[in-house]
Parts: C-alpha cells; structure tokens; sequence
C-alpha cells in the first residue's frame, strides 16, 4: 500500500515536472515573438488617451508558477520598453485558473521584486470575467486547447459518438467522436474569443 502511494506521488511529480518542462520551453520559444507584437501591435497612445496610466494583464490558465510569472515580467517589461518614460506606468496583473487552482501556492510564490500589483480570478475563461473594455493585455499560453467540458455525445450509449465511458480520443476508429470534440473546441472557442473582445480595451491585445 505504502509502495503504491510513493510511486503514485512520484509519478504525479514526475508529469508535472514534464508539464512545467515543456510550457517553459513553449514561454521561450515565444518571447521574442510577444515583445515583437507589442512592439509593433499594441497602441499605447490611444490607451494613455482613453484610460489611465495603470495597464491591466490578465493570464488566463496561470495554474500555480512558477512560468506564469516568468511570462508575465516578460509581458510587463515589454510593456516598458513600448512606453519608454516607466515612471509613470503601473501594472496590475490578474492571475486566472479554475476554482479549484491552488491560489495561495500561487501567491505564496510571488516574486518579491515583481514590478505589479497581482490578483487572483478564480473561473473559467470561456466566459466573460472582467468588466467591459478593462483588460489591456490578455495572455494565454498552454491552457487555451483545454476544453470547458466533455461533449455530451461521448457520455450517451446511444449517441454514434459514444467513447465507451473515456474522455479522450485515440487512433481513428470512430470519426464521430474527432467530430464532437471538434465541435466542442469551436463552441469553446467562439465564447473565449466572445469574451475577450468584450474585454479588451480599443488598442489592447490578446
């Protein structure tokens, strides 16, 4: 019993070890690409014209760090570089994640010379979670693929897309069951990408 316990942690740390590996490496491989879209993309004077000198970022998916916070300084400090006099800007960054996120591991491992004020929004981001016209930066990474639920023809006996009892999909011998989970991903899609525009300030980015 003991064994199967210390082999069932190991093997949990060792796929959220992998897990951490390869966002990390996905956070690098794009950085350049980030900077280079504020750079060219985001329209900081009609911003500073429209709203106040504080900018709001939003990570959606941030799970518990630490690669949340590495993508969010480099945000920040891109952020700087678009607006060269710093003095006057302020950041609040809006960390997101399902309810059941462990928030305080989170916040526990805030880097104390962070330069933003950090909050925490617990839901999930196939639905509007902020005010209209209130986020100036949103960024999602890793989490966007995941889907809000399960479709419901995979769970039906009956349904010609039934999965037998599982949630994903392996090889393709029943093409109705890529179809459903296709199917989901658009609705998913349209009511994240819904929101985020209702969101995003006029000269924000996603």
């Amino acid at each position: 019993m003991l064994y199967a316990i210390l082999f069932r942690c190991h093997f949990e740390v060792n796929i959220l070890d992998a897990s951490d590996t390869i966002t990390r490496e996905v956070l690098d491989n794009s950085k350049e690409m980030v900077r280079d879209a504020i750079t060219r993309k985001f329209d900081i004077k009609k911003i500073m014209l429209s709203s106040s000198n504080t900018l709001c970022i939003a990570d959606f998916g941030c799970s518990i760090g630490p690669n949340t916070f590495i993508a969010m300084q480099h945000v920040v400090q891109s952020l700087k570089e678009k607006y060269h006099n710093t003095n006057i800007l302020e950041f609040q960054v809006f960390f997101n994640d399902h309810v059941t996120n462990d928030f305080n591991a989170l916040f526990r491992s805030l880097p104390i010379d962070r330069s933003y004020y950090a909050f925490r929004v617990p839901g999930t981001f196939h639905g509007k979670l902020f005010p209209s016209r209130s986020i100036h930066f949103a960024h999602c990474s890793t989490a966007i693929h995941w889907l809000s639920k399960c479709p419901e023809e995979l769970l039906d006996e009956k349904s010609q897309a039934w999965n037998k009892g599982l949630i994903h999909y392996v090889g393709t011998s029943n093409v109705e069951v890529l179809n459903a989970y296709v199917a989901q991903f658009e609705k998913d899609m349209e009511m994240l990408l819904n929101a985020r525009a209702d969101e995003i300030v006029e000269g924000g980015m996603m």
